[in-house]
């Protein structure tokens, strides 16, 4: 069972029950359900995944304490702290992991806080630019079960996906990253006989590339031990992954380097089709640099477009 399906029984079996019959009076002010961090909240969740943070829980999120006072918070702690220890073979943590509290009853203020450094989801432009991607996917992530109260859900639908000035900011830089390493710098580095520089300029255009994938879907790029199974869900260019890992994982010797960059600019040819489908860039050309430049001048807010083209990334 999935994390996500096993966190959604237990609630739907101990929770909701719990809420309805001893706290109806708080059930307007709540929300439940799961996201955040961990592999079970993207659905990523495997066999593995379970040695360690994973079991039957789910997220009360609860409004200010001046809308829902601290005994009710208190009183609502104790009673999730009572539900039943294990579930479907799987046990409840006697401690909260390191990276703090995934489950239990918190704060919506606190959640958002803690991943995104806001309390309601309302970011500023420095905020969007700089806010790590995988927090912003936390932040979306898992399924809600239940939200009464509206709160969750409306800041959640705030962050569904970045201000377009700030998405074509992020592809700008992406772009010109892809171009410096691997349409420049990858074979530089192998004529001057520097074979893991030019490997480290392979993983710089990876990297680059996928994040310019997920910005062309519209989607947040998870954290980096999940970002190509992401990749591969992806409607657009999610075959690029398959090229990727080929590029990634082969040394740079003569056998293989002048497929690697044929290779490299495949997927640059592809992300620029993506670029001219989505009206992107006015660029005409094989050249990822010149197409980063245009899609950088597109961008509406001229504060954000006179920023430096690798602001964003």
């Amino acid at each position: 069972m999935k994390g996500l399906e096993l966190s959604k029984a237990y609630f739907n079996e101990y929770g909701l029950p719990l809420l309805e019959w001893e706290f109806p009076g708080l059930m307007p002010y709540l929300c439940a359900g799961l996201f955040g961090s961990g592999s079970e909240c993207f659905g990523f969740d495997d066999e593995v995944s379970t040695d360690h943070d994973f079991e039957p829980g789910f997220c009360i999120f609860l409004p200010d304490e001046e809308t829902l006072d601290r005994r009710s918070a208190f009183l609502l702690e104790r009673a999730y702290a009572k539900l039943p220890k294990e579930f479907n073979g799987f046990k409840r943590a006697m401690l909260s992991p390191v990276g703090g509290a995934r489950h239990g009853v918190l704060r919506t203020a606190d959640f958002f806080t803690e991943k995104l450094g806001s309390p309601n989801g309302l970011l500023t432009a420095e905020q969007w630019l700089t806010v790590p991607e995988q927090a912003l996917a936390e932040a979306v992530n898992g399924e809600i079960f239940f939200d009464n109260y509206g709160e969750v859900s409306e800041i959640r639908k705030r962050l569904e996906y970045y201000p377009e000035s700030i998405r074509r900011k992020k592809l700008a830089g992406n772009l010109l990253l892809m171009a410096q390493s691997g349409q420049y710098n990858y074979r530089r580095c192998l004529s001057h006989g520097e074979e893991a520089a030019a490997q480290l300029a392979v993983f710089e255009f990876v990297n680059s590339a996928a994040s310019a994938i997920f910005l062309l879907n519209k989607e947040y790029k998870p954290y980096y031990k999940w970002s190509f199974r992401a990749l591969r869900a992806l409607p657009k260019l999610s075959l690029e992954a398959e090229i990727m890992e080929y590029l990634i994982t082969t040394p740079n010797g003569e056998a293989t380097a002048e497929e690697k960059y044929y290779a490299i600019e495949g997927i640059a040819a592809d992300v620029i089709d993506a670029l001219s489908e989505q009206g992107l860039t006015k660029a005409i050309c094989g050249d990822l640099e010149k197409h980063a430049y245009s899609v950088n001048d597109s961008i509406g807010d001229a504060e954000i477009r006179n920023l430096h083209i690798l602001a964003a990334v």
